[in-house]
């Protein structure tokens, strides 16, 4: 195996540190929701699950690392790809003992489950960006454009979690299995490809980013969260009367519609005017191509003259602006 380059090692720790610990927290959940001989064998299975998450880490977190400064992000979509599909897994089965716990529930811990999730997974995200470490980014301009568009995905997966969320937090009236099925599978998929998108977006770039061609990730993300979560947490609210339906967060798929296709539309007509040429530029080529001929005798014999036709390209005449103009001692005093 060809060995890294230099890693970045506070980036690596950092990682590390937010992965290790939101996992170790799910953990901690799984044991505690078992009682008797049960919770030995809960514990055995989670320590080995974690020494082989560990073995894997080890390797994935140092190419991590060794990319941070490029405009690479290949290593960083594994690592998310990786602790995502892991995670969700301890979740569900989180959840699945909520739903046999039934109203035995204490919603203080449904809740700080719900705020774990909230901070740890958009925190990995922004570290695994890694938009301070983009020194090629020069323009601070163009770096916190960056910075605004990857605060979208770390909305969008606030977004996610909420709806992911509804399921394990207690209510009187429970939703039919079919749909906390699809609805906790679709959201798992969502964590588990879009913020991939928003990375690969990212490292197609390469060096000579451009922020406001990066499209792919809005467009997926006006359909696949904005407007079906919507659905989803309408259909909850008056279908199964659901009322842990959050509604900030319904107007807030409303209003990221309404502004993600005003930028479609003001980009599209952006794109009409550069490619339109203006009748000045038009002109100019026309002189420019268009040169001045003059007609040259020139004498190939005593008896035969021959006239030869030149073209005298335009003349250019490029001024001096470079150097300020002197000053006389005289103006001075």
């Amino acid at each position: 195996m060809v060995p890294p380059p230099p890693a970045n090692k506070p980036h690596v720790c950092l990682s590390c540190v937010l992965i290790m610990s939101s996992m170790a927290l799910l953990d901690a959940y799984l044991v505690e929701q078992n009682q008797g001989p049960r919770k030995v064998g809960v514990c055995i299975m989670v320590l080995v699950g974690d020494i082989c998450f560990l073995i894997v880490l080890r390797y994935v977190a140092v190419w991590v690392g060794a990319e941070v400064q490029t405009a690479k992000r290949g290593y960083a979509m594994i690592l998310w790809f990786f602790y995502i599909f892991v995670l969700e897994i301890k979740v569900y089965f989180i959840y699945q003992n909520y739903k046999v716990a039934g109203d035995s529930v204490d919603t203080l811990t449904c809740k700080a489950l719900t705020v774990l999730l909230s901070v740890c997974v958009p925190l990995l995200y922004v570290t695994l960006a890694a938009i301070d470490h983009m020194e090629y980014v020069r323009p601070l301009k163009k770096k916190e454009e960056i910075r605004s568009r990857l605060f979208w995905v770390v909305v969008d997966l606030l977004d996610i979690l909420d709806v992911q969320a509804n399921l394990w937090e207690p209510q009187r009236i429970g939703l039919p299995m079919w749909v906390e099925g699809v609805t906790f599978f679709y959201c798992y998929i969502l964590l588990l490809v879009l913020p991939c998108v928003s990375l690969s977006e990212i490292s197609m770039q390469g060096v000579n980013i451009v922020p406001h061609k990066m499209l792919l990730y809005p467009i997926l993300s006006l359909v696949t969260i904005n407007v079906v979560t919507f659905f989803i947490r309408g259909g909850n609210m008056l279908l199964y009367r659901d009322t842990r339906v959050s509604g900030i967060l319904m107007a807030k798929n409303i209003l990221a519609i309404v502004l993600k296709i005003c930028s479609f539309v003001q980009y599209r007509r952006h794109l009409q005017e550069t490619s339109a040429p203006t009748p000045g530029v038009e002109r100019h080529k026309n002189s420019v191509s268009q040169g001045s001929t003059v007609t040259v005798p020139v004498t190939m014999s005593a008896t035969m003259p021959v006239s030869v036709s030149m073209t005298i390209p335009p003349k250019v005449v490029i001024q001096d602006l470079t150097t300020l103009p002197e000053v006389s001692e005289t103006e001075d005093t």
